[in-house]
């Protein structure tokens, strides 16, 4: 019978492998975008092909081939790939933060011309084709008191459909409910117009009226209102079915109604979302022309009683005077419009802030 002895011999000891894998230099994103934007402009302006929108498309193009040639190199295809996407990805957001960042800054340039006292005390009543005062004084109380109206007729029914096709709502009822909401987010709004105008004006506002029609600035708030309901219930529905079921049913353990756990647990959880659909609803109305101009027929002069006579409002304002002759109507336009976004940007944040403050503790 043969032993074999194994040696054990000593081996030499392995090399340290490197925790770190190589990075490419902070510098290397910058530079490379500098280099792309470089050579699109010689490439551009050298053959005379274009102007500088071409030459950030092709900069564009060219950065993403040199970073993923770069990356490739120093930290291998994975990371590479990972790169580029991530590259296409904050393109995308400077590409759709573009147009917003141009449209605020042409209405700070363009209206600030005539952000003055006179823009926001005067009307236009009495003011000719050469005269450069007047102001938005009217349309600012037309917005404000329509949008108002609608907005206080238009918040609790939406909320209470949202609730009943969520909580109670069954069967093909509710479906229809739901069906007609979603038909109801596509309707134009000169539709919505001309059937406040066709129902509102012609048909009611008579028997008020001494049987003469009646265009008001309530009849606009009814157009809006119509505008105004689908959004909110569509919003308020997604919101309330967010809500976790197990909030429900811990309400449901200790005994508290149906109706109060709605009120104290699932509205306040939603809320916040609930309010962003409402702002959303009043953005829009207050943006609309159309159905201002059918039922309330615009006017230059001050009134503050929605109920009587014509009324105007900043969307119809903007809308009149980017049409005028005058070489003093587009800066008017510009600080209205300037005015209408800075109106509902500080009604957005002031919703906010309350709907945090009574948002329900966690």
């Amino acid at each position: 019978m043969s032993t074999t002895v194994t040696s054990h011999r000593p081996r030499p000891p392995a090399e340290p492998t490197s925790l770190r894998a190589r990075r490419l230099p902070a510098y290397t994103a910058p530079a490379v975008a500098v280099a792309a934007l470089a050579l699109a402009a010689a490439i551009v302006y050298g053959a005379g092909i274009g102007g500088p929108v071409l030459v950030v498309v092709l900069g564009a193009v060219l950065y993403l081939a040199g970073l993923f040639a770069a990356a490739n190199a120093v930290e291998g295809r994975r990371s590479a790939r990972n790169r580029t996407w991530s590259a296409l990805i904050h393109s995308a957001f400077v590409l759709a933060v573009l147009p917003l960042a141009s449209v605020v800054w042409t209405l700070f340039s363009k209206g600030a011309e005539r952000l003055d006292v006179n823009f926001f005390q005067t009307s236009m009543n009495n003011i000719g084709a050469r005269d450069p005062e007047g102001g938005a004084y009217h349309a600012i109380v037309g917005t404000l008191e329509q949008v108002g109206i609608a907005t206080l007729i238009t918040v609790p029914l939406g909320i209470l459909c949202a609730i009943y096709i969520v909580e109670y709502g069954r069967g093909r009822f509710a479906f229809a409910i739901r069906f007609f909401v979603d038909v109801m987010t596509g309707i134009p709004s000169i539709v919505t117009g001309l059937f406040v105008l066709a129902f509102w004006v012609l048909i009611v506002s008579p028997w008020f009226n001494d049987g003469r029609p009646g265009f008001s600035g309530f009849a606009a708030a009814l157009a809006l209102a119509v505008l105004m309901l689908p959004t909110i219930v569509r919003s308020t529905e997604e919101m309330l079915r967010l809500v976790p079921a197990p909030l429900r049913e811990g309400a449901y353990a200790l005994g508290v109604p149906k109706w109060k756990t709605i009120l104290r647990v699932v509205l306040p959880t939603a809320l916040p979302g609930i309010v962003t659909g409402v702002m959303l609803a009043i953005a829009r109305a207050a943006g609309e022309t159309a159905p201002v101009l059918l039922v309330a027929g615009g006017g230059a002069a001050i009134n503050t009683n929605p109920f009587e006579n014509n009324q105007s409002s900043l969307a119809l304002f903007v809308y009149q005077q980017a049409g005028d002759a005058s070489r003093y109507a587009p800066a008017r336009a510009w600080t209205a419009a300037l005015t209408l976004v800075t109106l509902v940007l500080i009604l957005t944040i002031a919703a906010k802030l309350l709907a945090r403050r009574n948002r329900l503790s966690r």
